[in-house]
């Protein structure tokens, strides 16, 4: 049982934070990986109360600073979130593609367990939008298998649209009733990032004017608004390339920064890796590797799915919410897409799923969404909701983040005790 407390969290504005000149293809930085950096870093420190002096080492998730934003040993910047108190601490990068934050944070957790530290700041951050829409796409093909996927023009709209069609061969749905379910998978995350202030495609955003709130709004946009990217994957099934940081502050559990009310324990982890080559997997319906972490992180926490009121889940791409949804227990196999076309899983059901709008809509800056997930959470569960909150305040939360063509699989399990 895990014994490290999270007393803070921060999660700036989620969005593309560039200007681009079309004509000559000048891109101006509007709020560059540092800036995101220190105001994530310095707004979860806030958040904590606590003295930055008392923080033993930050770590900082990042998946691909280097080809996103020219610049590898990105962690040691976080001594600018406060150079006199942070100048000679511990600063580490962990990169593990989309789950680098949680990566990031599971260090973080084992450093405290481990009693190097008693508090450790934790920083998810990327920067994507410098890039044009063919750079954004190789940083990220890097991620996957490169000899047989990305060198191969595999883009990870195409891997995870073998899960889609692996999906529906496998349970016997229908082309269009996948369609349908993927929409109502869309329609609800942008529903929730209606709600969301700190959301890229938010109130005034694209979903906003297209009105992309039910199901069938989805279905029927025209197609040059909603094109196929990878066959049965549509734009609206994909999610954003945001830029964006979260941070959130750790601690060992008889801290004296601790502050009851305000105080959420890391009650499980699990942490599992599947194989990188699709190629060699046994099967694309399920995510084989998730539901181990699922095991290990519910057991850790003393938990059941049932147990559970509210979680976010990594929807990279519509068809891996439902397998998420699966993984973590609160649908059958095969039968997610069923439930999301029945309306559950909005925040009245008993679990609420990605109230933040997920990735599809909050946006998904990809090594910070894993530290993201767990700052909402953090704040739901303490009563300090930011968008959408279920009627009654959780108490158990879940993340379930994963990295690649889901082979780093990250699932945590967060207490209000």
């Amino acid at each position: 049982m895990s014994t490290v407390m999270m007393i803070g969290a921060y999660n700036t504005k989620f969005g593309s934070f560039v200007q681009k000149n079309k004509e000559t293809g000048e891109v101006t930085d509007l709020k560059s990986i540092y800036e995101l950096m220190l105001e994530a870093g310095q707004g979860a420190l806030k958040d904590a109360g606590i003295d930055p002096a008392a923080i033993g080492g930050v770590w900082v998730g990042s998946c691909a600073p280097g080809l996103f934003a020219n610049q590898e040993h990105l962690a040691s910047y976080a001594a600018e979130i406060d150079p006199v108190n942070f100048r000679f601490k511990r600063m580490t990068r962990c990169e593990d593609a989309c789950a680098s934050g949680s990566v990031a944070l599971y260090d973080a957790v084992y450093a405290i367990e481990s009693g190097r530290v008693d508090a450790a700041l934790v920083v998810g951050v990327e920067k994507m939008n410098l890039l044009d829409t063919k750079g954004v796409t190789h940083a990220l093909a890097t991620c996957s298998y490169w000899p047989e996927e990305g060198a191969k023009a595999m883009t990870f709209p195409g891997l995870f649209a073998e899960y889609a069609k692996g999906y529906s061969a496998h349970y016997k749905i229908s082309p269009e009733l996948l369609a349908r379910m993927l929409a109502h998978v869309s329609a609800l995350c942008y529903r929730n990032g209606l709600e969301n202030p700190l959301a890229h495609f938010g109130k005034g955003g694209p979903s906003d004017k297209l009105q992309l709130v039910t199901a069938d709004a989805v279905l029927n946009l025209p197609p040059e608004k909603n094109p196929i990217i990878a066959e049965p994957l549509r734009l609206h099934d994909c999610s954003l390339v945001t830029d964006g940081a979260a941070a959130v502050v750790l601690v060992r559990k008889d801290h004296p920064a601790i502050k009851k009310d305000r105080a959420v324990r890391i009650a499980g982890i699990g942490h599992t890796a599947e194989r990188l080559p699709i190629s060699v997997r046994p099967n694309m319906h399920e995510l084989m590797a998730a539901k181990e972490a699922v095991k290990l992180a519910y057991t850790e926490a003393g938990v059941t799915a049932k147990d559970i009121q509210i979680a976010e889940v990594h929807d990279c791409f519509t068809i891996n919410q439902l397998l998420c949804t699966e993984a973590l227990g609160f649908s059958a196999d095969g039968h997610a897409g069923y439930d999301y076309m029945e309306g559950r899983f909005n925040a009245d059901d008993t679990v609420a799923v990605n109230l933040s709008g997920g990735l599809k809509a909050k946006g998904h800056p990809v090594g910070a969404t894993g530290v993201s997930m767990h700052a909402l959470l953090y704040k739901q569960l303490i009563g300090e909701p930011i968008g959408a909150a279920p009627k009654k305040r959780p108490t158990v939360a879940v993340t379930l983040n994963v990295g690649g063509s889901a082979v780093t699989n990250c699932v945590t399990i967060l207490k209000k005790e």
